[in-house]
């Protein structure tokens, strides 16, 4: 999946009003049987999916799936992603049971866990040696797991990182190191800046899924949180401030005009074309910078997300697929979800489709197998690396009561999130100042904080 569309997908967020009405209700909504299509009785699984290439992938070989398991025939609804959330969220909330197999991002997984909403797979994985749970990345386990139960998983994930154009930037004889910091990335922007080059692009149109995707991080890594322990909001603090002021100081110094008006596919295209020197963001990227078309390729290097104060400031993500409570084919989507998600998916992809197809960031083992290897060299490595060394659970300096690095896993944190982005995008805009913007994020966040207060 493009990265601006997953990030697009963080922005729309969930229906909130859905989940609050439910998550006020009984509780659980109850699963249907776990029906086999028993006694060769045939079974349809109804499957509700985003419109992008993995799985647009998983759809041209469902047939495989089908010709391995006479009697069940697989049917795809692929949607943008604005309608899937729209339509899935609706379906799953109210157990209406339109859907057997969901894909949800990780920002849902907990919550709708949490709500009852979702099957529980940990018992159907782990009485399966072959399907190997632990070969599952642990970072992207961790986001899909609420109450040491893993209500989806991941068909594939990412992280960011920072991508730089080495042509350039060995001109201008400035190195990056694999870890680097914020302020050596900052510097070395600043050296290779030219009238028709920015040293560095990066998001800053407003939404929690555009700007704040790669904010979020920088804040973490200089020691600042959106909440702390008890769910008070830290916004108002000195380490947002000085996160957010580095960031446009930075943008000012070596960035790209009017900031406001960039997120993924602006800056994808400014490095491409030679506009921008560097880029921090999705690990995704990494494969559309190399791609045979690209005027980048085998031009790039690529390090860990820069950082201040931790040792990794990568955000991460996944898209999944969930098994909805209200299912009536409970076993043959339990089935089903193993075989998308399994070693032998990846194997398939790749000898079928094409191994830089493969989907990315769910399985160690993927990043051992060699066709993957050499199709993937470029970014591969770096990628699994990444991925395997964040934490989700405190990716910044404090502890944190929720899961999840570049976003809340609270309901009202979309809109909490496009508030406060607006905000700050009109401070680097110099539309207003950073204690206006971040005391009126404080007021907000608190808001939404207080509705979790224990």
């Amino acid at each position: 999946m493009l990265a601006n569309k997953r990030m697009l997908a963080l922005g729309t967020g969930v229906v909130a009003v859905a989940m609050t009405v439910t998550a006020c209700s009984s509780g659980a909504v109850q699963s249907g049987g776990g029906s086999t299509g028993g006694a060769g009785a045939p079974i349809t699984l109804k499957v509700a999916t985003v419109n992008n290439g993995q799985m647009k992938d998983m759809e041209k070989l469902k047939a495989e799936y089908e010709k391995a398991n006479p009697g069940v025939t697989v049917n795809f609804q692929v949607m943008e992603e604005g309608d899937l959330r729209a339509a899935v969220t609706a379906d799953v909330a109210s157990g209406a049971g339109q859907y057997d197999i969901v894909t949800i991002g990780a920002y849902e997984t907990p919550q709708w866990g949490a709500n009852g909403w979702l099957v529980d797979l940990t018992p159907s994985l782990q009485a399966d040696p072959s399907y190997d749970v632990n070969d599952l990345l642990p970072p992207v386990r961790a986001v899909n797991t609420f109450d040491n139960k893993l209500f989806a998983v991941p068909f594939y994930g990412e992280s960011s990182i920072l991508m730089y154009n080495k042509e350039v930037l060995d001109k201008a004889g400035v190195k990056i190191s694999n870890n680097p910091t914020w302020q050596e990335v900052a510097d070395a922007a600043k050296k290779v800046k030219t009238a028709d080059m920015a040293g560095i692009c990066m998001r800053g149109k407003p939404g929690w899924g555009d700007l704040f995707a790669p904010l979020t991080t920088v804040v973490q890594t200089f020691g600042g949180s959106w909440y702390d322990s008890n769910w008070k909001a830290t916004v108002d603090t000195p380490e947002w401030k000085q996160a957010v002021g580095f960031y446009k100081q930075m943008l000012d110094d070596s960035g790209e005009k009017d900031p406001v008006s960039y997120s993924f596919n602006e800056c994808l295209t400014a490095l491409k074309e030679g506009k921008a020197a560097m880029w921090a963001d999705a690990s995704v990227a990494a494969s559309m910078l190399e791609a045979s078309d690209s005027p980048v390729k085998g031009k790039m290097g690529y390090a860990h997300m820069p950082v201040d104060k931790t040792k990794e400031s990568g955000w991460l993500w996944s898209w999944n697929l969930a098994i909805p409570a209200s299912t009536k084919q409970k076993d043959a989507a339990i089935k089903f979800v193993k075989w998308a998600t399994s070693k032998d998916y990846i194997k398939l992809v790749g000898n079928k489709i094409g191994w830089s197809n493969v989907p990315p960031g769910s399985r160690t083992s993927t990043y051992s197998i060699p066709e993957y290897k050499d199709a993937a060299k470029a970014y591969a490595p770096i990628t699994l690396d990444v991925m395997s060394s964040v934490n989700p659970k405190q990716p910044g300096v404090n502890p944190q009561p929720w899961v999840g690095i570049q976003y809340v896993s609270i309901p009202e944190f979309q809109d909490v999130g496009n508030q406060c982005a607006q905000l700050v995008a009109d401070y680097l805009a110099n539309r207003g100042t950073i204690d206006d913007a971040l005391g009126k994020c404080q007021t907000i966040a608190q808001a939404a904080g207080d509705k979790h207060k224990k």
